[in-house]
């Protein structure tokens, strides 16, 4: 079952679950429209891949959000986009952890003969195709940046 199946599947159970499911029902008809809105501008439909890019991107949006909303002191905001965040990561692949993008960063630093934050640029562009879709983009950076000494 492709993820655009997924999601409609997900949203019928949820528009079911009535009071259980708004959050979620909610989450997924924004997540379609996203995902329909980047097909009408590419002028095709979306695989599975493109379909999790639209998903990293909302979930991205989201945590960039709640950062602004803690410095509002908006708290109940937060709550709820860190809920929506939940309901997006489930239909992403499994997250890496620090300590295996940590791994991997050195891994490919040694691969690309990386020395200094000059080389970043040579790390990023062999690391971010392996982490896609699996990691955030801003913890991957922060850990490049710090193997590199920065």
């Amino acid at each position: 079952m492709s993820l655009k199946d997924q999601l409609v599947e997900d949203m019928k159970a949820a528009m079911k679950d009535k009071e259980a499911g708004k959050l979620r029902l909610s989450v997924i008809r924004m997540v379609r429209a996203a995902i329909k809105n980047a097909e009408i501008d590419k002028k095709k439909e979306f695989n599975d891949e493109e379909v999790i890019e639209v998903l990293v991107r909302e979930a991205k949006q989201r945590r960039d959000a709640i950062e602004e909303y803690r410095k509002a002191g908006r708290e109940d905001i937060v709550e709820q986009l860190q809920e929506e965040i939940k309901v997006l990561l489930h239909y992403l692949p499994e997250q890496m952890s620090a300590e295996e993008i940590t791994a991997l960063v050195h891994e490919i630093i040694t691969r690309v003969g990386a020395r200094d934050q000059k080389d970043m640029g040579k790390v990023m562009g062999a690391l971010m195709p392996k982490v896609k879709g699996r990691a955030d983009g801003k913890l991957v950076n922060q850990i490049v940046k710090e193997a590199l000494g920065g």
